[in-house]
């Protein structure tokens, strides 16, 4: 019989524990979240009269733990109804509730005796060949497990989530001596198609993989800054995204994981570790350990590496001098190799800029980057089964785009032992080995298959599985069809080709319609459908607003109306080629992005999609077909043939309000509840698999027989009902909720909404509609407040309110 897991239990609600459980309701599975009985009443508590026998006492800490999951930010739920899958109880009343589950995940504090001490009492309550697993981040997976049966050892394991669960796509699995492989293949599978995660198989040894490299990172980034003099501010300018890395970079890393988690981590090595020369990097700096003394633990604590006071200007975020652990203004960091390395085109020639530079920012990177890549090439397979291993754990875990190897080979491996060994060096076997064999670099690439060097001296195709589609590899394969400096349409394979926007930020321009247009021909004669996607950091931000303020600034009123005409047109031409269009959107999906999804007739969406029809932030309603779309599903939503008609009103206002504020969904799930999508589209949890999942919907759609959807028509809630949001709108200016530009902008949307100037209950097309949308649109961009607030967005990144 298939194993599956239908209801898991998670012992432990701190901060990793809810976060896992919040993330399993996710996906759908019933959790209990269980912890440990308080000892004590809170003051509250003894005014209401309870008492330490009451249950809302005795699983008040799991409560609180399941409560911080609606507050928090970045949102741990997709959906908050998702909440009511996770069940509170705690340690003492609800074990035996431990044997109706599939899955036990402990979470509990990271003290070795504590861990023992659960898992015993779960083995007295589990049945057998429930997985049981431990989500720690670095204790022994064999001690921990010491004493238990049998069978309960072949199905423990563990299970490394990252915080925050939700967002961090790595999970380690860490098998003991004892696990039976099929556990740790079926929680490998499990990982990724359910949760959604970077699976990584890790050997039980101190910290695993991430932490043990990235710890290590973490700590040669502080000495090496003490060595040279460079400040905190400087460093974190350094190793951000100008080498690949997080905004966090290093220090507001370090804040976010807070000072006291982020000791214990590296005590753990250096407690466990038998190399002196190992232990030494990773001892603790003596300002860390008294920055933790005096409270200084990073955002939890509200002061760190950082710390954010009020100032004459509003707020201020101060740095630490780490000399005198006192705070100070930032200081722009100036070295000729980062600025280098910002004008460079590709992250290779960024990292060259920065390595092999002269200045203090280029030795500061060179010594990280060297003892890193050493660490990484000698302890590689003491901690993973191969490279590859290493560099997803890094990517996936720390937020690296290159992992160590990668990173490497980005450098130059000749070139940087070289150097290396110039400077005294012991060079690992395994990069003296690769060396050896006459190879430069860790991987291969050819036509589109990755290959990556291993001990032995050869190299091994790195395995990809069947759902997951890599667009670069495709075009490597030669199934690009046709490109142009905006956009490309590539063959999929089995009949589906896609429509792959390439330009900045995968904004919308010309290229792009015109690639749209060509891929509707395209499809028509030669595919069975078509899927617009693409593997860019965002799906698509929305129109070309640089263009599109030129244009206004020029008056070039009639090319502005061709662009949103254009826009259309792809839809028509979409309607008239008769075969399946699945938009599939990630990451950020504004504006445009939103109105290209309307286009299509399904969408299949990754559960990190942001929708939002933004257009209000720059002055704008959706010219696109974004309002009208909006009005139109609004209306669908009406009920019909009851004895009494539905007012339509209060549809059309939650469509208006979505719309008039700008509303963005924080995961693809609520982008349902806002209108859109529908409760049709589908939801992929990993954004690996969404290509797949998305040609594999065009394929369904073509095989139960397609048919393109007809031109609609609804009855419009008229004059009547624009009096009364305009009179809404009035009212919030009046009130000093809104600018007077931002009640012109919503009283077009709501003239929009409501069908323009005719009686309540009138019957309009799709087409009316555009045509009161596109004229509503080129009326706003021609007002000099909103070109004002596209400059502002172009310039600044937020919206101006004038």
């Amino acid at each position: 019989m298939e194993r599956k897991i239908r209801k898991a239990a998670v012992l432990g609600s701190g901060v990793m524990g809810a976060g896992i459980a919040g993330h399993l309701a996710n996906v759908g599975i019933p959790t209990y979240l269980l912890d440990i009985v308080p000892r004590e009443l809170t003051e509250e508590e003894s005014r209401k009269g309870l008492t330490l026998a009451d249950p809302a006492v005795r699983n008040r800490i799991a409560q609180a733990g399941k409560e911080r999951l609606m507050k928090e930010k970045p949102a741990p739920l997709y959906d908050k109804a998702n909440i009511d899958l996770i069940t509170v109880g705690n340690l003492e009343d609800h074990l035996h509730l431990l044997g109706d589950v599939d899955w036990i995940i402990e979470v509990v504090v990271e003290n070795l005796d504590v861990k023992r001490k659960v898992l015993e009492q779960v083995e007295a309550h589990r049945k057998p060949g429930t997985i049981v697993s431990s989500n720690t981040s670095g204790v022994s997976i064999n001690e921990m497990c010491e004493g238990r049966s049998d069978e309960f050892r072949a199905h423990f394991l563990g299970t490394h989530f990252f915080n925050p669960p939700r967002y961090l796509k790595l999970l380690e699995i860490i098998p003991g001596r004892d696990t039976d492989p099929a556990i740790v293949d079926f929680m490998m599978r499990f990982g990724e198609f359910v949760l959604g995660k970077g699976t990584v198989l890790c050997k039980d040894t101190p910290n695993f993989i991430a932490n043990r490299i990235g710890t290590f990172g973490l700590q040669v980034s502080l000495q090496e800054m003490v060595r040279l003099g460079l400040g905190v501010d400087e460093v974190d300018a350094l190793t951000g995204p100008v080498i690949g890395r997080p905004k966090s970079a290093t220090f507001r890393t370090l804040d976010v994981v807070g000072l006291d988690t982020y000791v214990h981590v590296a005590n753990n090595v250096k407690n466990k570790s038998r190399d002196e020369a190992e232990k030494a990097v990773f001892e603790v700096p003596a300002f860390v350990l008294k920055m933790v003394e005096n409270g200084r633990l990073g955002q939890k604590s509200g002061q760190g590496f950082f710390k954010q006071v009020k100032s004459a200007e509003g707020k201020e975020i101060l740095v630490l001098d780490y000399n005198t652990l006192e705070y100070r203004p930032r200081v722009k960091a100036k070295f000729p190799s980062l600025e280098a390395a910002k004008t460079a085109k590709t992250l290779p020639e960024k990292l060259k800029a920065l390595v092999y530079g002269k200045d203090n920012g280029s030795q500061f990177l060179w010594s990280v980057f060297k003892r890193v890549l050493l660490y990484a090439a000698e302890k590689a397979y003491e901690i993973a089964d191969d490279i590859v291993a290493v560099d997803k754990a890094m990517k996936w875990g720390f937020g690296w785009e290159l992992g160590p190897f990668e990173t490497w080979d980005a450098i130059g491996v000749e070139k940087s032992v070289a150097r290396m060994k110039e400077e005294g060096e012991k060079i690992p076997a395994l990069v003296e080995e690769l060396l050896a064999s006459g190879k430069t670099s860790f991987y291969q690439r050819n036509e589109g298959r990755v290959s990556a060097f291993a001990i032995g001296g050869t190299y091994k195709e790195v395995e990809e599985k069947k759902e997951t589609i890599n667009l670069a590899a495709l075009k490597e394969q030669g199934k690009l069809i046709k490109k142009n400096a905006g956009a490309a349409l590539i063959d999929l394979g089995d009949g589906v080709a896609c429509l792959e926007f390439t330009s900045p930020h995968n904004a919308l321009g010309v290229d792009v319609l015109q690639m749209a247009s060509y891929a509707a021909e395209e499809v028509k004669r030669n595919f069975a459908g078509l899927v617009i996607g693409n593997q860019g950091k965002n799906f698509c931000v929305g129109m070309n607003l640089a263009m599109a303020l030129m244009e206004a600034q020029d008056e070039n009123w009639f090319e502005l109306e061709m662009m949103v005409k254009n826009f259309h047109k792809v839809g028509e031409a979409f309607r008239a080629m008769g075969r399946p269009v699945v938009a599939a959107p990630h990451g950020m999906t504004l504006g445009g992005g939103v109105e290209v999804c309307f286009l299509a007739d399904r969408v299949q969406a990754s559960a990190e999609t942001y929708m939002g029809l933004v257009e209000v932030g720059v002055g704008l309603l959706p010219g696109g077909g974004g309002t009208m779309e909006m009005l139109f599903r609004a209306m669908e939503n009406v009920p019909e043939g009851g004895t009494v008609p539905v007012d339509p009103f209060p549809f059309v206002a939650r469509a208006f309000e979505t719309i008039a504020m700008a509303k963005v969904s924080t995961s693809g799930k609520e982008a349902i509840s806002l209108g859109y999508l529908r409760p049709t589209d589908r939801i992929s949890i990993n954004q690996d698999h969404l290509l797949y999942d998305a040609k594999q919907l065009v394929l369904q759609m073509d095989r139960e027989g397609f048919t393109p959807r007809r031109p609609r028509k609804i009855r419009v809630i008229g004059e009547t009902g624009y009096a009364t949001l305009r009179q809404n709108i009035y009212a919030m200016r009046i009130g000093g909720l809104i600018s007077e530009h931002d009640e012109l902008i919503a009283s077009k949307i709501a003239y929009v909404m409501s069908g323009g100037s005719v009686p309540a209950g009138t019957e309009v097309s799709e087409q009316y509609i555009l045509e009161l949308e596109r004229k509503a649109f080129l009326e706003l961009i021609k007002t000099p407040k909103t070109q004002q607030r596209m400059q502002h967005m172009l310039a600044k990144g937020k919206p101006l309110r004038n």
